[in-house]
This record gives structure tokens, C-alpha cells and sequence, in this order.
């Protein structure tokens, strides 16, 4: 896996700026904004986020298999190979589940940078760009629906269990995996709404600064 780019910093304090003019610091805020805001919601991340989620499923599917192993199994080779396939399945499941908790620390970070560098001043044809209404409904609606299919699966299949057709291995299996599903879908509604709200509070929200204007050699707003 590639080494994601580094953040970039927060911006200076107002003691130590040293913009020459408004121009550059809105030139600065757009490049900065517009990482930023790719690096949060853009369509690859929401491909990134399913594909550690598939790996954590994958992984969880070679556990309950291996659950489904124990608990039918009668001798000491199926046993040994429901070891291989736990093993295996946590192989999948450990790297998956650090990934999204790293996923999500650099997430919060990336929201406090966006509300630093947003609250530097007001663009509004600059910042048109960086509302992304299209990315945010993508992320919106397929999460939404990956955390309908997972929270459904978690009702249903306990529900609909028999006693002596479902055994309690399977019926785990398939909850794992609609938990899972559950999960990655909350992260990525919560990803969106958090975007959507960056996007009312900052860009929309605050007064825009009076443009500098020179008068006599000096500049004053």
C-alpha cells in the first residue's frame, strides 16, 4: 500500500503571517482546501474505506468458517484446520480494523484543518469547488445503504433462526458480517454529514473580510 501524503499544517498564527496581500492567502487556502477536502471525502477514500471493510469482512467470514469448523468437527484434523482458517481470518481482520482506526484519527484531523484554513477569510467563487455536492451525495447514499443491508441482516437473521436448522456459529457469522457492514456505512454517513456541515458553517457562514484597499502607499481595509 502507498504512503498517503503528509498533512499539511495549520496555518500561522496572526502574529507571525506574512501574506503579502489577500490574493496570496486566498491562492494558499484554496490549494490547502482543496487537499484537504480530496483527502476527506473524494471518491477514492469512500473506495478505500469499502475495500478495508470488504478485507475486514473476508476476514470475519474465515473466522465464523472457523467457528462452523469447531463446532461440527469430531476429530483432531478438522480442528487443526479450523485453527488455519481463525488464523487466516485474523490475518485479514487485525490489519483492516487498524487501518480504519488510523483512517479515522487522520480524519479528525483533517476536520481541524479544514476549519482553520476555512476561517482564514471568504471565497466565494474560489470555494464553489470545494463544496463537492456530488461526492457528498455518493458518499451519502451508498453508505446509507450499506448501513440499511447491515442493520437489517443484524435483526433478521437472529429472528428468523430455528432451533436445529441454524446453528449458533452460522447465525454469528452472518451477524458479524451485517455488524461490519453496519459499521462502515455509519462511518461513511458520518463522514458525509460532517462535510456537509464544514461546508454551511465555513464557507457559508462567516462575513466575508472587507477586500484591502491601498491608499497613499499603505493598505487598510
Amino acid at each position: 500500500m502507498s504512503r498517503r501524503a503528509p498533512l499539511p499544517p495549520p496555518p500561522p498564527p496572526v502574529e507571525i503571517r506574512s501574506w503579502p496581500d489577500r490574493d496570496a492567502l486566498l491562492a494558499d487556502r484554496a490549494a490547502v482546501l482543496g487537499a484537504l477536502v480530496r483527502a476527506h471525502v473524494s471518491p477514492g477514500r469512500l473506495a478505500m474505506l469499502w475495500l478495508w471493510g470488504a478485507m475486514c469482512a473476508l476476514g470475519w467470514l474465515l473466522v465464523g468458517t472457523a467457528l462452523v469448523t469447531f463446532e461440527e468437527s469430531y476429530d483432531v484434523i478438522s480442528a487443526g484446520i479450523g485453527v488455519i482458517i481463525a488464523a487466516m481470518g485474523l490475518c485479514c481482520m487485525v490489519p483492516a480494523v487498524v487501518l480504519v482506526v488510523i483512517g479515522l484519527r487522520r480524519d479528525r484531523r483533517i476536520r481541524r484543518l479544514l476549519d482553520a484554513w476555512g476561517g482564514l477569510d471568504r471565497d466565494p467563487a474560489g470555494d464553489a469547488a470545494l463544496r463537492m455536492p456530488g461526492a457528498g451525495t455518493a458518499w451519502m447514499l451508498m453508505s446509507a445503504v450499506l448501513c440499511g443491508v447491515g442493520a437489517v441482516t443484524c435483526f433478521v437473521v437472529p429472528a428468523t433462526a430455528t432451533p436445529g436448522r441454524s446453528t449458533y456459529s452460522m447465525v454469528a457469522l452472518v451477524m458479524g458480517l451485517g455488524l461490519i457492514s453496519w459499521l462502515v456505512g455509519l462511518i461513511g454517513l458520518v463522514k458525509a454529514s460532517a462535510h456537509r456541515r464544514w461546508v454551511r458553517r465555513v464557507l457559508a457562514g462567516a462575513p466575508a473580510p472587507q477586500p484591502l484597499i491601498s491608499v497613499g502607499g499603505g493598505a487598510h481595509r
